[in-house]
């Protein structure tokens, strides 16, 4: 009792511990918010693009057109391959510009001059004459068609932040005009130490100029664009901010920005909803194949006007082949054109999700209420309480973040209080699975040298088993044999490997067939097995399982005989068929921890015992493998084919037993040849009984004619033997017609 009390005192130590270690826990994943490595990031991120897939943005209005080079495009012949002649460009700026659009962007970089341009022709092609050469010079260039058509419309011009800085454009353009309030913006923003500019004439006759560079997170998925970034050494639009600047007609960009970041951008009458660097979050909507119109049907007017008067024009590509695919939470495969599309229809409608400032404090507090329930009131709850009060919990969080998406577009991550209270919640299990682990060690160390280990173990799980003595129960016991094994023995003298895998081939799968209909082995003797039924669990159908086992155990032996017949084919070896004698008997028996003060095991005793295992001593002088008693044969009558054998007085006992074969299961009791060897053997059985051996001799004659002999050819022989020698010494008048056996 004192060791149990200090035991006690000391599990009480450790799971304080653990509270402590838990508290230590929350502090940790505190910190690990504050600090928020890229791994937090993007769980938070991919939980946020779960909700944009159940709730993408509808489409109320439809304010961009996207001008696409589509494969239809770039199939006509008068256009050919990207990039295209800067007349045909122009052509479709003029008829865009005609038809009433309100702005025309181009999500692609004019870097180069047209490879088209008359001068570079007249340099290029030799066999032209002097004159030639210098009426083509003399000929308007491309480029300056094309800028014509630009400084006739309102266009903005797609530039391209990269890694290299470009030497030999380093005029300093001017830019879209700039208003900042507060902290310098550009430390927060992305840099891009090179921009990939148009040619000069293009920029000149611009209306804008802005940057179409999109980068991917981490995990390859767009899901916010910068708004404002530093392209060598210039703050610069990006394309999309700089469409709605020119729609609306605004001079300037107004960014404020204290010491934590961007607050916001905002240009006349118009503000944008950014992040700390200037990101907008796209709300994205499904892919709209309507948007979209052909560039080659444009340039042929074949588009209704209203396709394109009053919207923002998106020149841009959903050509697989000019790669310019992204992958965006609601699709993996989004034309990048189509993304700045998504960017506009968001912020002319309102319509864009961002994390507000304070979500990381409502984050923090439902992981500090979260984690100190748990700690404080786990140990006080069972499992199944803890499982239903954390998914209550859980279903909250989940619930809430729903909420402030789906209402207010407003982002608050339930992925951080949710992973640092389950890791709470897991840490408490694990110590009190430690703690269980080490009673059970504990145990072990103090009761294995008195138990078996498969006692010990479940003692361990149970300790409140740990008595002697036994109770009374009525079982039913098996004994099992091989048959023969001195002899196979014999073969395996110079390879007592090969006997061992050989025994453990054997006991393996009758050891099976046993556990599988509900029995306990008792132990194992050599080549046998002994076995009981309804101990330690209950078990009503305990002489129906223990005979089920029994021609399993049967049916697995001939599986092994076939493999074992087949090897010694293979291998050029004797083989010896392995047979088993199986005895069953039901009774009352005591069953329980027996033995001494110093060793006990879970077993049983009784004269039931005796006689199962003394019937599985018979089968082999019967012919039969499986022989039960009288109470297992009338228990399970109805759903095996049980023959009678003989009425014996076991050595010891004062009592006769009738004792039976099991020949087969309910669809062999149902046989015709089943119901010959039954009526067979009662009729051998009644001569033998009432002292008439003749009979009884004509008898076993008869059916040794017949087709079932086989089956009853030792039964035939003893009973022949037993009758000749009543013959010489008949037995005396009181005789009942009990057989005494000699041999146990």
């Amino acid at each position: 009792m004192k060791r149990l009390k200090a035991i006690r005192r000391w599990f009480a130590r450790r799971f304080g511990y653990a509270r402590l270690a838990c508290v230590a826990l929350l502090i940790g994943f505190a910190a690990l918010r504050a600090v928020d490595p890229a791994p937090v990031q993007e769980i938070r991120v991919r939980t946020f693009d779960t909700f944009q897939v159940l709730e993408p943005r509808q489409k109320t209005a439809r304010p961009v057109t996207i001008v696409d080079i589509d494969e239809k495009s770039l199939a006509d012949p008068r256009l050919g391959q990207w990039p295209w002649p800067r007349t045909r460009l122009a052509d479709i700026v003029i008829n865009l510009t005609r038809l009433g659009a309100v702005v025309i962007a181009f999500d692609a970089v004019f870097s180069e001059p047209d490879r088209l341009n008359p001068d570079i022709a007249a340099d290029t092609f030799s066999s032209l004459d002097e004159e030639m050469r210098a009426r083509l010079r003399q000929l308007p260039s491309n480029d300056s068609i094309f800028a014509d058509a630009i400084k006739n419309s309102r266009v903005v011009l797609g530039e391209s932040g990269g890694p290299n800085v470009r030497a030999d454009l380093n005029e300093k353009l001017p830019v879209t005009g700039l208003a900042m309030l507060g902290e310098e913006p550009q430390q927060f923003m992305f840099q891009f130490p090179g921009l990939l500019r148009n040619v000069p004439v293009l920029e000149e006759a611009a209306a804008g100029r802005g940057l179409f560079t999109i980068r991917p997170e981490r995990d390859g998925i767009v899901r916010r664009v910068p708004m404002m970034m530093v392209a060598q050494g210039v703050t610069m639009p990006s394309l999309t901010f700089e469409m709605l600047r020119v729609a609306g007609g605004s001079g300037t960009i107004l960014i404020k920005a204290d010491k934590g970041g961007i607050q916001s951008l905002g240009i006349k009458g118009f503000a944008i909803p950014t992040d700390l660097y200037g990101q907008l979050w796209i709300h994205y909507a499904r892919r709209d194949p309507s948007i979209y119109v052909s560039a080659v049907d444009v340039l042929d007017g074949r588009v209704s006007p209203d396709r394109i008067a009053g919207k923002l024009i998106l020149i841009g590509t959903s050509s697989v082949g000019l790669n310019d695919i992204k992958t965006t939470p609601v699709t993996p495969a989004m034309p990048g054109v189509e993304v700045h599309a998504q960017v506009l229809e968001s912020a002319l409608t309102g319509d864009v999700v961002s994390q507000p400032s304070y979500g990381i404090a409502i984050e923090f507090l439902a992981a500090m209420i979260m984690g100190l329930l748990v700690i404080a009131f786990a140990p006080k709850f069972g499992p199944v309480t803890l499982v239903v009060v954390g998914g209550l919990f859980a279903s909250v969080l989940i619930g809430t973040s729903w909420y402030f998406y789906s209402q207010h577009r407003l982002l608050i991550d339930f992925t951080y209080p949710l992973m640092s209270t389950t890791a709470i919640y897991l840490t408490l299990i694990f110590s009190a699975f430690v703690r269980e682990q080490q009673q059970r060690r504990q145990i072990r160390s103090q009761f294995v040298q008195y138990m078996s280990p498969a006692l010990v173990e479940q003692l361990a799980q149970s300790p409140e088993r740990l008595v002697l003595g036994g109770e009374e129960r009525e079982m039913t016991i098996m004994f099992s044999d091989m048959r023969g094994f001195t002899t196979i023995s014999e073969t395996y003298k110079s390879d007592p490997q090969g006997l061992t895998t050989l025994m453990n081939r054997f006991l393996t799968p009758l050891s099976n067939a046993i556990l599988a209909r509900k029995g306990t082995i008792d132990k194992y003797m050599g080549d046998a097995i002994m076995a009981f039924w309804n101990a330690p669990l209950d078990d009503k159908q305990h002489q129906l399982n223990a005979c089920d086992a029994a021609l399993d155990m049967l049916e697995r032996v001939d599986v092994l005989n076939r493999a074992r017949e087949q090897e010694a084919q293979e291998g050029g070896h004797v083989y010896v068929p392995l047979n088993i004698g199986v005895g069953l008997n039901t009774g009352t028996c005591v069953v329980g921890n027996m033995g001494s003060d110093v060793r006990f095991d879970y077993s049983v005793f009784g004269d039931s015992v005796n006689l199962a295992s003394r019937l599985e001593g018979q089968s082999k002088e019967y012919g039969f493998p499986i022989i039960v008693g009288s109470k297992t044969a009338l228990a399970v009558k109805e759903k095996f084919a049980i023959l009678e054998l003989d009425f014996i007085m076991v050595k010891g006992k004062k009592e006769p037993e009738v004792i039976y074969a099991i020949a087969g299961r309910e669809d062999v009791a149902g046989s015709g040849r089943f119901q010959r060897l039954r009526n067979l053997t009662i009729e051998m059985l009644a001569c033998y009984r009432s002292r008439d051996w003749d009979g009884a001799l004509a008898a076993i004659e008869r059916g040794r004619k017949t087709d079932e002999a086989q089956a009853l050819q030792y039964l035939y022989r003893l009973y022949e033997a037993r009758i000749r020698a009543f013959q010489k010494e008949p037995p005396p008048d009181d005789w009942d017609g009990a057989f005494a056996l000699t041999t146990k």
